[in-house]
């Protein structure tokens, strides 16, 4: 036989002291209400039930309400969360706004147990909040109130985006009381009112209420569930607009689609030349390339011209003027402008008749080189200012890095080390103002920056004109690099350009000075321009003779001689003739052949043919009084120099 210890049996006895939370785990089990909590308890105290068999029974009962209460919050939950995602799915089949907000208010008063539930609406162009649909409202007043936002319950919640709730609102003096919302929340009878705001993301399109007629305490999670629920609500709203918007949109989408459908050849020219117009701007093409796509789609010839005698003048104010082109006659002309900058203008020539979208179409076309103009000149005015701040630094000797110069340069396609030449330009034109006189600076550093960058050289604005540094390409001489620069910059700017050049130089990264030296010679050569009455011509020293050993800041007399009497000098040495010492007596005879040749000894037909060599050696002309003023100063200079022409 078995033995147990005493206390063993009981312990498992749901009526014995040890075993109290017994009678609480039955009630527990079959949902028992709270007040059947009590009765173990009191039948323990009818039965006369020892102290601690009393105390036991009480903190098992309180553990019980504990455990009851966990579980009632629990069903409570899921019942809240089931309503909700029934209310989510019931909403999302509904597609009528006025259908989405009456299930709204109708789900929201079932949620809370509430007598009345109502949802305002923001109504923006009226600054206010209005009363749009409600369930369980018998008060004609209240339905169609309005609150201003920050008045009453309603409107404080429209306006700070926050819920608030009362137990007693008529008493409640923290909401701004109107006669109107008074009088209308009187006559419906409320009393607690809840009240959360429908948003959609940070803006608050309404507010969502519960009420009750009479006095209630609204729990922490009731008003969090209320607040749920209003998420999904304006979703829905928000959702239901959207498909109104969508239909509507469907609808002008259609009536559209019928216009498209009897313009469709229109359209689809306005979509060709946008495409043409954007792939010409994509790829870098010019105001020339533009003007043929237009011409393509128009099936017309349309022209770009930046002089304005080359469109007729009335028009091409009246399209500035108004925005559009405008026709003249069977032309259409399109002001090309920016910022009431006339740049030129498209014209289309021969239609008399415009489709309005082809006239569109060439309006369009003019916006566009009117922004290509733009950024070609933004790019270029960039470009030549650091171009000038390069020259700037040469000229001015504020920068002796070489390695950096030449890293400088590099980046402009310029190479320092190459052989230059300085070339100083000037306006000849007196402006009539001053005004007038900056623009045509500004044109002709524009034009200098443009030949300066197309010869990967550099420009700058200085000293009331324009100074370039061009590289020698090819058989170039300084002479023919003024001549050109002068020509192609008086052709840019339309007015008379005056250019003197420097001799070549070279290493200009690493010589301090020689940039400054050269300018300073370039501009004694156009100073000499001028005093000669040669301006708008472009020159070097050596186009200056004997006068250029003046200007010239080398002093190079061995060039001077090379270039004037070389040729001959160079034959004799060759051929062992005399032709120099010919030349020698032929101007100290006073140009007479009859003298020469007794100061030679020789026979007069002698002289002839070596006259006539000297002649073919020269070029036409040697005999004239300048030339032979500087053959004679060559002549000097070379017997003092010595034979020093290769």
């Amino acid at each position: 036989m078995s033995h147990h210890p005493p206390h063993a049996a009981a312990a498992f006895d749901p009526g014995s002291a040890q075993d109290p939370q017994g009678p609480f785990l039955e009630l527990l089990a079959r949902g028992a209400s709270a007040d059947a909590y009590e009765k173990p308890t009191l039948l323990a105290r009818a039965e006369g039930a020892p102290p601690a068999r009393i105390e036991a029974l009480e903190a098992a009962k309180r553990l019980a309400l504990g455990v009851r209460e966990e579980m009632e919050g629990r069903r409570r939950r899921e019942a809240e969360l089931s309503a909700l995602f029934e209310t989510a799915h019931d909403l999302a089949g509904l597609r009528d706004l006025d259908a989405v907000l009456q299930a709204i208010v109708q789900r929201a008063r079932s949620l809370l147990g509430t007598d009345v539930a109502y949802l305002t609406l923001n109504d923006p162009a009226r600054g206010d909040t209005y009363m749009r649909v409600t369930e369980g409202s018998v008060a004609a007043r209240f339905q169609q109130l309005r609150l201003g936002m920050g008045e009453g319950l309603g409107g404080l919640v429209a306006q700070t985006a926050r819920p608030y709730v009362t137990d007693n609102y008529g008493q409640d003096v923290r909401f701004q009381h109107t006669r109107t919302i008074d009088a209308g929340v009187h006559e419906e009878g409320l009393v607690a009112i809840l009240g959360v705001p429908l948003m959609l993301g940070s803006q608050v399109i309404g507010v969502l209420f519960a009420s009750d007629r009479r006095a209630r305490v609204f729990a922490r999670e009731e008003i969090a569930l209320l607040g749920s629920f209003a998420a999904l609500a304006a979703a829905a709203i928000d959702t239901a607009n959207l498909l109104t918007e969508t239909r509507e949109a469907l609808a002008e989408l259609e009536r559209a689609n019928e216009i498209i459908r009897d313009r469709s050849s229109v359209i689809e020219r306005a979509s060709d030349v946008h495409d043409r117009l954007a792939e010409l701007v994509l790829r870098g093409g010019g105001v020339h390339d533009v003007a043929a796509a237009v011409s393509q789609v128009i099936d017309g010839t349309v022209e770009f011209t930046d002089d304005p005698e080359a469109a007729p003048a009335e028009a091409l104010e009246a399209s500035r003027a108004e925005g559009h082109a405008v026709r003249r006659g069977t032309d259409w002309v399109a002001a090309v402008t920016a910022g009431g900058e006339l740049f030129g203008a498209l014209v289309l020539r021969g239609h008399p008749e415009l489709d309005p979208v082809d006239q569109r179409t060439l309006e369009r076309a003019a916006m566009v080189t009117s922004l290509l103009l733009l950024a070609r000149r933004s790019a270029s005015e960039a470009e030549q200012r650091v171009r000038g701040e390069l020259l700037d630094d040469l000229l001015d000797a504020r920068v002796r890095d070489p390695r950096l110069l030449r890293e400088r340069a590099g980046r402009l396609d310029a190479d320092l080390d190459a052989a230059h030449v300085l070339l100083a330009a000037r306006l000849e034109t007196v402006a009539a103002d001053a005004e007038e006189e900056a623009a045509a600076r500004r044109r002709l550093g524009a034009a200098a920056g443009h030949l300066a960058a197309t010869r990967h050289g550099l420009a700058a604005a200085r000293d009331g004109g324009t100074v370039l540094l061009l590289p020698l390409c090819g058989d170039d001489t300084a002479s023919r690099l003024a001549s050109l620069v002068a020509k192609r910059l008086s052709s840019a700017v339309h007015e008379a350009v005056t250019v003197g050049a420097s001799a070549p130089v070279d290493r200009l990264a690493t010589r301090t000075d020689t940039a400054a030296v050269a300018y300073a010679e370039a501009q004694r050569c156009l100073d000499a321009l001028r005093v000669l009455g040669r301006a708008g011509e472009g020159a070097a020293a050596e186009d200056f003779g004997f006068l250029g050993l003046l200007l010239a800041d080398s002093r190079d007399i061995t060039g001077f001689v090379a270039r004037t009497i070389g040729e001959v000098v160079r034959y004799d040495e060759q051929r062992g003739t005399d032709l120099v010492h010919t030349m020698d007596a032929y101007f100290a005879s006073g140009m007479s052949p009859a003298r020469t040749k007794d100061a030679l000894h020789v026979h007069v037909n002698t002289v002839a043919q070596r006259l006539e060599r000297i002649g073919r050696l020269l070029g036409p002309g040697w005999q004239s009084p300048e030339r032979a003023l500087e053959i004679q100063l060559a002549l000097r200079l070379h017997r003092l120099a010595g034979p020093v022409i290769r």
